[in-house]
């Protein structure tokens, strides 16, 4: 049974040769994950570089769809394994992650179709303990988090940060979060966001077909 796995193309003649044998070693890396790794589910045409982390005793929170790429160095985890346990990190049909991401989830950290991640992004739907101060941090564990949804077709720009330590933090279709926001609350489908904390910058009218500050 013959199967394809995206590779990224080259920049044509020009480009470095050496390349080539990153392109194999990402494939050899991706078939390894896909019949070894005991994922929740792995889909046709996923790209899982070579140096992206993904550990064994994790896989099998993660759920992967169909046409999925992962870039150089990103990182998918959980602080919590077994067996029986749902999905906890799930990439819809499309969804491409860029260079340096993380992921953590330990409840629910989802992306919808063909949501697009660039670089250094950081999505986790739990945090750090802290409230013993007479124990390390490190002691402690970590919060009982929240859930994370990322509606289909929105892009995260570089070094953005998205965090949910309790409920649900859901951002709307066909969003744009700017580069370097940090964002802690819901927004609505069709918006841009950006700042520290994030907020709400504009928002597609779909009469005039723009893009439109709020109080416009």
């Amino acid at each position: 049974m013959s199967e394809q796995f995206y590779i990224p193309r080259t920049a044509g003649p020009s480009e470095d040769p050496l390349k080539v044998f990153g392109a194999i070693l990402t494939r050899a890396n991706t078939l390894w994950k896909r019949w070894t790794y005991p994922f929740a589910g792995f889909g046709k045409n996923v790209s899982i570089h070579h140096r992206c982390d993904i550990s064994r005793t994790i896989s099998n929170r993660i759920q992967i769809g169909n046409h999925v790429y992962i870039a150089n160095g990103s990182w998918l985890t959980s602080p919590q394994s077994g067996f029986g346990e749902p999905p906890s990190i799930i990439l819809r049909d499309g969804c491409k992650i860029g260079r340096r991401c993380t992921l953590s989830g330990k409840n629910h950290v989802e992306l919808e179709a063909d949501v697009l991640l660039g670089p250094s992004v950081l999505i986790m739907d739990h945090n750090h303990e802290y409230s013993d101060i007479e124990r390390p941090i490190y002691e402690q564990g970590v919060t009982p988090g929240g859930r994370i949804i990322i509606e289909r077709n929105c892009w995260l720009g570089y070094g953005a940060t998205i965090l949910c330590n309790q409920g649900e933090l859901r951002i709307g279709r066909n969003s744009i979060v700017g580069a370097g926001a940090v964002v802690t609350r819901s927004f609505p489908p069709f918006s841009i966001i950006a700042g520290s904390p994030a907020v709400l910058l504009k928002t597609f009218d779909r009469h005039t077909k723009q893009w439109v500050k709020p109080n416009a």
